[in-house]
């Protein structure tokens, strides 16, 4: 399974029943959102790594983050 971004959340209907899932999976996540997550001191090093390898394989510099 791809890695996540965030945890995914069940869509509920009108009804009260679930009709579907919304995952939130990195390849799917924009590089701003990448980035702003990596800058923020309350994000885990552990979900720091994964991001920082997410835009390594996208092509991006770790070194062009903190400009």
């Amino acid at each position: 399974m791809p890695a996540k971004f965030k945890e995914s959340v069940a869509k509920i209907g009108p009804t009260r029943r679930k009709i579907g899932m919304t995952h939130f999976y990195l390849h799917a996540t924009t590089t701003s959102t990448l980035v702003d997550a990596i800058n923020k001191d309350s994000t885990k090093p552990k979900h720091k790594q994964k991001y920082s390898n997410e835009l390594v394989k996208r092509g991006y510099a770790v070194g062009k983050l903190n400009q």
